[in-house]
């Protein structure tokens, strides 16, 4: 009987052959915001990108140029990593500060002429709006199959309307018939949380939508564990009005004036010089800074110095900027509405208060503020445990399984 040691030299050619690894795909994204916006959607995507890129397919991106003119496909950088972008004309929402978006009468035509240059794998929309509803119908057609990722809510985009109430319900009504018919077009749907799913199959009649994170990247935040010298409260994101900015304002006046609490706002909005007003009228222009826009440093060390993060949303379908404060191990202080309770486990990582409910909200951050020490750290490290499966590999993991129409990893 012959023995081989196990520091025997091992014929290759007499075990099992190694499967070949799976080829690149060449992969089309269809956003109606990308950068240079500054939203959860558009943050999402341009990760999303980045990190297929990283794993070696050959990206494209479709969305709005930040004029009315159409320019020739190019490469761009986005989050470090280099993309093909196919920009779009595209105009501006007057009573918004950012939004663009491409005439919808004009986004087959668009579609046919990017997928007809790009003959792409797979198509993954971003939103069912304008460029992705294009995208889906004529990628449909030819046979390209269609995953969709829903990060919108169609009551949000209301708040920047300015037509009577009713006409707004008719256009909800509306937008929701049209997203339906998009999804059913596609192979697939996601939305960021069990709860972001469950909303969409209820309002839209679809099933069987799959919650994907966003995910975050968690090596690029640096938690500092422990007690702060000050006590400061941050919330990033739009100044929009579903952010309700306002009521964290409103309950800054209720906090003990011992605590010495200053408020941190960053991000930018159509709301910013009504909340600049108002905060003047609240007598809290000593106490509440209004950064607007930063760069992905000036944010991490915001994130790193604060006592902990607050966000009043009442449309949220995940929140990255929560993500981020989760790894930053920060005790977070959200509303109780749509997906934020996906991410803030009362009592744990920090507080939920019922939306809008100054008085309450005033109190979950005094509960936080007064925290013993232990206490502090407590909710701190529950904020990093929590964030863990958010991780943007297993995000990257999903979507490429869902791409080649793959079981998913569990």
């Amino acid at each position: 009987m012959s023995v081989t040691s196990s520091d025997d030299p091992i014929d290759p050619s007499s075990g099992p052959a190694a499967e070949p690894a799976p080829r690149p795909l060449k992969i089309l994204i269809g956003c109606d915001t990308f950068a240079p916006d500054i939203n959860g959607a558009a943050r999402f995507a341009e990760r999303l990108a980045a990190g297929l890129v990283q794993r070696g397919h050959d990206v494209h991106v479709v969305a709005p140029n930040q004029a009315y003119r159409r320019t020739p496909a190019r490469t761009e950088v986005i989050e470090g990593e280099p993309m093909t972008l196919h920009r779009l004309p595209s105009v501006r929402w007057p009573p918004h500060d950012w939004l663009r978006f491409v005439w919808p009468w004009r986004s087959k035509h668009y579609a046919r002429t990017v997928l007809d240059q790009v003959q792409p794998d797979i198509v993954h929309i971003q939103s069912h709006i304008v460029i992705g509803r294009g995208l889906s119908r004529i990628a449909h057609e030819r046979g390209i199959p269609v995953i969709a990722t829903n990060h919108v809510m169609a009551e949000n985009i209301l708040d920047h309307t300015t037509m009577p109430k009713f006409i707004d319900d008719l256009v909800l009504k509306f937008a929701w018939a049209d997203a339906k018919r998009t999804f059913d077009l596609t192979r697939a749907i996601t939305t960021p949380t069990r709860r972001a799913a469950d909303f969409l199959e209820k309002t839209v009649e679809v099933q069987g939508v799959i919650p994907v994170s966003c995910g975050i990247d968690r090596t690029q935040y640096s938690p500092v564990i422990g007690p702060r010298d000050k006590n400061r409260i941050v919330f990033v994101g739009r100044l929009t009005a579903e952010k309700q900015v306002e009521v964290i304002l409103q309950a800054m006046t209720k906090l003990d004036p011992a605590l010495d609490t200053t408020f941190d706002i960053v991000g930018g909005g159509d709301q910013r010089k009504q909340l600049e007003h108002l905060t003047a009228q609240l007598g809290l222009a000593d106490r509440v800074t209004f950064h607007g826009r930063t760069t992905d440093e000036e944010l991490r060390a915001l994130l790193s110095r604060a006592s902990l993060f607050v966000i009043a949303s009442i449309a949220e379908l995940q929140s990255i900027a929560t993500m981020e404060a989760m790894a930053s191990a920060l005790p977070i202080v959200a509303a109780d509405a749509v997906a934020l309770p996906h991410l803030v486990h009362d009592g744990e990582n920090g507080y939920l208060f019922t939306p809008g409910d100054v008085d309450e909200l005033a109190a979950r951050l005094t509960d936080v503020l007064t925290a013993s020490p232990d206490e502090y750290e407590r909710m701190q490290r529950a904020s990093l445990d929590g964030v863990v499966i958010h991780d943007i590999n297993r995000t990257l993991d999903t979507f490429e399984a869902l791409y080649r129409d793959e079981p998913l990893p569990e």
